[in-house]
């Protein structure tokens, strides 16, 4: 009897403007507008959030912007803004069937990798109260809660990890 070989997590950069890159950003909109109304998106409604937070700055040489493959299937993104000595965290999402097979662990080492390649000394980010899931995640690999750092509608928690 073989075992059967099980997909690995690659990750690579790409513009958000991207086909693949902008169908993710959409998809992760989507999920993030779903869980704060708690009902399905209402027509427009999602155009309108990628609207109010534009994901335009994830490429050089504001930041940046890795999307995740597990095996050959099309499975995640997350997204660096570059501080003046330090990096944003944002746009973590993995595709629900992709979820538990390591791909949020795959996409922080990736952005983990750039940032201490960039120079920044840390990573930082903030998420919203109902994100339980990204918020355990963050825990487990090393990210503390720390006090506010920015200000926004939807920023609850506040998280850093120290990169050195």
């Amino acid at each position: 009897m073989t075992a059967t070989a099980r997909p690995t997590w690659t990750t690579t950069a790409a513009r958000p403007d991207q086909p693949d890159a902008a169908l993710l950003l959409r998809e992760y909109m989507t999920e993030m507008v779903v869980r704060y109304h708690r009902r399905p998106a209402l027509p427009g409604e999602v155009d309108a959030a990628l609207a109010e937070m534009p994901s335009d700055d994830l490429t050089a040489p504001s930041g940046l912007l890795l999307l995740a493959h597990h095996g050959d299937q099309l499975a995640g993104c997350a997204g660096l803004r570059w501080q003046l000595g330090w990096a944003e965290l944002t746009r973590v999402f993995v595709r629900s069937e992709h979820r538990g097979a390591g791909g949020g662990a795959a996409l922080l080492a990736a952005v983990e990798e750039q940032a201490r390649a960039a120079g920044a000394d840390r990573i930082r980010l903030d998420t919203r109260h109902d994100l339980v899931e990204a918020r355990a995640l963050y825990a487990r690999h090393g990210y503390a809660e720390i006090p506010a750092y920015s200000r926004g509608p939807y920023a609850h928690h506040w998280f850093e990890k120290r990169l050195s």
